[in-house]
């Protein structure tokens, strides 16, 4: 072998001119029998992830399905507790009318009839949150009134609610149903 000074030596063939020599690497020889060894390795782990993916991959489509089968059940099962409430008024109005049939009562329905529109509505404003509001002699409001008829008066220099022909709701304060009224406008 040759020592370093003799390969510097070597290397430089001109003054101008400097080439380095690489030395080669003679691979290295490893035993077959751990390379072997190092692939089942690899191919077990491989497998296990696999395994694993899979198993994360069915758990959350499982839990997909499940919230998409509860989301489901919420919507149609939401209003259980106000249909109950309605039902047991439908058991009344059923007592009234059995009631009537049997006294020939004109008054005593007429009284149920209100008893009965009365729990229902206070049912639904103090459980659920549903008004029925009034609009007569309020300044018509367009977000909470919906006119069908309207009449021209000197008297008034607003828009007026004079009659309430169909009842307006809000739901926690928020109007689902305007109400229709009767509309007096100033005249002109």
């Amino acid at each position: 072998m040759q020592n370093d000074e003799e390969m510097k030596n070597e290397s430089v063939k001109d003054s101008d001119e400097m080439v380095l020599e690489t030395p080669i690497v003679e691979p290295e020889i490893v035993n077959s029998d751990s390379n072997e060894a190092r692939i089942v390795q690899l191919e077990a782990e491989n497998t296990a992830l696999k395994d694993q993916y899979l198993r994360k991959a069915a758990d959350f489509e499982n839990f997909r399905k499940r919230m998409t089968r509860e989301k489901q059940d919420a919507i149609d099962f939401a209003n259980q507790n106000l249909l109950l409430d309605i039902v047991q008024v439908l058991d009344d109005f059923e007592r009234a009318i059995k009631s009537a049939e049997t006294s020939q009562d004109f008054q005593s329905f007429l009284d149920g009839v209100k008893m009965i529109e009365n729990r229902l509505s206070s049912e639904l404003e103090n459980k659920w949150g549903l008004k029925r509001f009034d609009s007569r002699g309020e300044l018509f409001d367009p977000n909470r009134h919906e006119a069908l008829m309207m009449e021209k008066s000197a008297d008034i220099t607003e828009a007026t609610v004079t009659e309430d022909l169909v009842k307006g709701y809000t739901l926690k304060d928020r109007v689902i149903r305007a109400a229709k009224v009767k509309v007096t406008m100033p005249n002109k």
